[in-house]
């Protein structure tokens, strides 16, 4: 499938012409170990892949023996995976170097060798564990790799010039129109049924079937159940007890994370080490609670006061609906024509959520429960900063709202209190675009040119 991400890896093999390592850090199963294998394929003369999920103890003790002596070194290596390799013309890549931490710390050395490229993959790069006792290199790029976005599950669907005329629409603040705005509803309602996840793309692609594509999400989600009880170990119960909780704390009229529901007396630095690993598995998206809606987003974060959403929405929906081992076609059906009988906003804000982190956003949202002035109490669900800064005007507030009979009392007052911080102000709808009164609607699929 056509991933973005292979232009950035194009773009680091052009500049970086072997003076660094690239480290792709994504989820499990978003699909890294495919689009380094392809890129290898196409872009180099030979490739060794070396996935340290299998490598043998032969392949392991080399970079414990010959690191000193790298010509040895590519000798073996080149002769125990039957791969020629060229100089300046070959890349090796390692795939999961996270679970072998002395393959990342060889990068210092390989990379000053300079004799062939090195592209490496993992999850939970950051854990202790997995960088205890070795040297980060600092020839070592690092980029994230999210889910499929939705101009790639487009793709994906052989809906090629949708996404551009959506885009056009957005530079020039021009409505869709009926016609184009259904369809690309009708098209942003799939993705957010299917997600961005691969293998659960493919499936839909080949299938047009939301039950065999929700059989697939909940294998992803028992792989997720699975790695944190292999690899959390000491802290596996609190981590699998917030990710079991996510739903339910999404589906919350403030959607804050309150960890009252975990345990009676629960404190937040007794739980921050196992938020960070589902946020640096990327399985989450955390967003913080910012004390004013000023540039410095970070330095006013309040870590206590957070929203926990899935990085992907399609996986949430399957997580949520877990009554029965498969969601229904039904239920996917009532999704799908805004019918379904409960609060929605659950599924719509983490897709937003999901699409702005995926733009680049660190995640932040402005809550304010002043009981003693109504005028300062709101609640306004994002909060995101302009690429240049400027003396004044560099935060644009986001309102959510998935339905389509809505009031923006939080938003006015923010824009009232707030005048000489903010910038354009936005609301994400079902509708379509119009700009009215100083503030811009954006239909959901707009969301990615924020």
């Amino acid at each position: 499938m056509k991933r973005k991400i292979y232009d950035r890896l194009l773009k680091w093999k052009l500049e970086s012409q072997g003076e660094t390592a690239l480290l792709i850090d994504g989820a499990r199963r978003v699909g890294k170990s495919y689009i380094v294998r392809e890129f290898a394929q196409k872009e180099y003369k030979s490739y060794i892949f070396i996935d340290f999920n299998k490598a043998n103890a032969e392949i392991k003790k080399l970079f414990e023996d010959y690191l000193d002596n790298l010509d040895t070194f590519f000798m073996y290596l080149s002769a125990y995976t039957s791969t020629p390799l060229y100089e300046r013309q070959s890349v090796i890549v390692f795939d999961e170097v996270q679970q072998y931490p002395k393959a990342r710390a060889a990068i210092k050395y390989l990379v000053e060798d300079g004799r062939y490229d090195y592209v490496e993959t993992g999850s939970l790069v950051s854990i202790k564990k997995n960088v205890e006792n070795i040297v980060i290199p600092s020839e070592e790029e690092h980029i994230k790799m999210y889910p499929m976005d939705f101009e790639e599950f487009l793709w994906a669907m052989e809906e090629e010039m949708l996404m551009p005329f959506v885009n056009a629409c957005f530079e020039t603040k021009k409505e869709m129109g009926q016609m184009m705005h259904r369809k690309a509803m009708d098209y942003f309602r799939q993705y957010m049924i299917v997600g961005g996840m691969p293998q659960a793309v493919d499936k839909y692609v080949k299938t047009r079937n939301f039950s065999s594509v929700d059989k697939v999400k909940r294998q992803i989600l028992e792989l997720y159940r699975n790695d944190i009880s292999k690899f959390a170990k000491g802290y596996d119960t609190k981590v699998k007890s917030i990710f079991e909780e996510i739903p339910s704390q999404l589906q919350k009229h403030e959607k804050k994370f309150r960890l009252s529901a975990l345990k009676e007396g629960a404190r937040s630095r007794d739980y921050e080490t196992a938020f960070f690993w589902l946020d640096d598995a990327m399985i989450i998206n955390t967003c913080y609670n910012t004390t004013e809606p000023s540039i410095g987003l970070n330095l006013n974060k309040e870590t206590s006061t957070m929203k926990c959403y899935m990085a992907d929405t399609g996986l949430l929906i399957s997580h949520a609906f877990d009554e029965n081992d498969i969601v229904s076609e039904e239920l996917y059906r009532k999704i799908m024509l805004d019918k379904l009988e409960m609060n929605n906003g659950m599924i719509v804000e983490n897709i937003v959520a999901q699409m702005l982190r995926t733009a680049g956003h660190k995640l932040y949202f402005y809550s304010n429960p002043n009981m003693s002035d109504k005028d300062s109490r709101m609640e306004i669900d994002f909060l995101i900063a302009k690429s240049k800064v400027t003396s004044r005007h560099n935060i644009s507030p986001i309102e959510v709202k998935s339905s389509s009979r809505y009031t923006l009392t939080s938003l006015r007052k923010c824009l009232a209190k707030y005048a000489s911080y903010l910038s354009t102000p936005y609301v994400i709808h079902a509708s379509d675009l119009k700009v009215e009164d100083g503030i811009t609607y954006l239909p959901l699929y707009m969301v990615p040119f924020l």
